[in-house]
């Protein structure tokens, strides 16, 4: 019997950017053991998803074409696969999509059980579409890398986050505020007043003198930072951290691991830390709550539909958005 058919967006090459997009018609998808299909209410974009499309993670990812992007997806359950225990039909979650198989862009979706959480229903699926790999990797590398109770019941640490109204900074600006940081943060001068209203206690615009040097208008020394940002060399990080400080790069590159591998050589107890995600239901339920207890908040830069897919890729490509670009589906 010939499968129902959804409307999707993929590409069939590397590279390309929006313009490579491609709105089709494929099959929709069945779930597997410990699997979960989904009809779709919103997606998000994250840096991650335009960088494999222009072949950073080759031969890894993707691994096949024709690829349908995105990770973040929220949405309802339709049907579960063999296995699964904690979803049934009717139920509304928030999860990711499998990076090699991909599928957020498209009007159903599968994705494993241990990657998904229940989302309450009364507050919209876009609000909750931005958190998987943003939010989890706030979440992460405050908690795992720089040991951040957020509870607020450690010890009190001064905490430079930088990039702070993107996606993953403007998480991290507020999580680290439930931990009872000292949040210095950079953005561009158009975005102070917005990263203030997240928490945050000190913010300097990147393009003056003071935000280039990343050093905080109080003199204070960074014992962690969260760095969003495009690569700063070493000599600009080392002044301004405290005798232990680590530096995570949220967006490592070769060079980046490579630094790593040198500082624990030369700066043994200021340490550069690549950052990579690993996602999962416990981490993601934890941001869910959060959200409904009215301690995070997703900002939502714009929303596109499924059919304007191109102009919210640009748009991430772009660099500029303040919070997370959301598509949503009717």
């Amino acid at each position: 019997m010939e499968k129902r058919l959804m409307h999707a967006v993929q590409y069939n090459a590397y590279g390309g950017g929006p313009n490579a997009l491609k709105q089709v018609e494929v099959p929709i998808p069945s779930p597997n053991k410990d699997e979960i299909l989904i009809k779709m209410e919103a997606a998000s974009i994250n840096p991650l998803d335009w960088k494999i499309q222009k072949r950073i993670l080759w031969p890894i990812l993707p691994a096949k074409f024709p690829y349908i992007p995105c990770m973040d997806v929220a949405g309802e359950v339709i049907e579960v696969g063999k296995g699964v225990t904690k979803f049934k039909a009717g139920d509304k979650v928030v999860g990711l999509t499998s990076p090699f198989s991909g599928g957020g862009l498209a009007e159903f979706a599968v994705i494993k059980e241990s990657v998904t959480a229940l989302r309450p229903p009364e507050i919209s699926a876009s609000e909750f579409a931005g958190l998987p790999v943003a939010g989890i990797t706030a979440l992460q590398a405050l908690s795992q890398s720089i040991g951040i109770k957020l509870d607020g019941s450690g010890e009190r640490k001064n905490i430079l986050v930088t990039a702070a109204s993107g996606g993953v900074g403007h998480y991290a600006v507020q999580l680290a505020k439930l931990g009872n940081a000292h949040v210095t943060a950079t953005c561009g001068a158009r975005n102070i007043e917005f990263v203030k209203s997240l928490g945050a206690d000190e913010v300097i615009d990147y393009r003056t003198p003071e935000g280039a040097a990343l050093k905080s208008p109080s003199g204070k020394k960074y014992d962690a930072v969260i760095h969003c940002a495009n690569e700063f060399p070493w000599s600009v990080f080392e002044p301004n951290l405290s005798m232990n400080a680590k530096v995570v790069d949220m967006s490592p590159t070769f060079g980046s691991v490579i630094s790593f591998a040198l500082k624990k050589l030369t700066f043994p107890k200021k340490q550069l830390v690549p950052w990579f995600l690993l996602p999962n239901c416990r981490d993601l339920q934890y941001l869910v709550d959060l959200v409904k207890q009215g301690k995070l908040r997703t900002i939502i830069d714009s929303k596109y539909p499924l059919t304007k897919a191109a102009d919210g890729w640009a748009k991430s490509i772009d660099g500029h958005a303040t919070g997370k670009i959301i598509f949503e589906f009717e």
